[in-house]
């Protein structure tokens, strides 16, 4: 270990920085949590992800737009969520997602 470092060229913030994402704090439910968490760990992606992609098909998906007509969906950035996925893979996952959606709005239901 050196006695001094040089921090002269040092930058504040995040190590690396993700174009068109913004980190914040938000608060879920536990079950919301638990149901990502659940559908990513069969999915092979990170719990984040799956939240990302739930709400993106929720809040842009209006009908009248295929996934692929919507900038940054999955189906447009399918490499950066998991090198080679198919088409077929990429729907399936689409599916559970919607599902788990379902399962969060039947949860909270008053």
């Amino acid at each position: 270990m050196k006695d001094e470092y040089d921090f002269s060229n040092a930058k504040r913030g995040a190590v690396a920085s993700s174009k068109g994402k913004t980190r914040i704090t938000i608060m879920l439910d536990d079950v919301v949590l638990d149901a990502a968490r659940l559908a990513a760990e069969s999915e092979g992606f990170g719990y984040q992800t799956v939240i990302n992609n739930t709400l993106r098909k929720a809040l842009l998906d209006d009908g009248s737009k295929s996934a692929a007509a919507i900038p940054n969906t999955a189906v447009v950035n399918a490499g950066h969520f998991k090198e080679g996925i198919t088409a077929a893979e990429l729907k399936s996952l689409e599916k559970k997602l919607s599902e788990v959606l379902s399962e969060i709005h039947r949860v909270m239901k008053p």
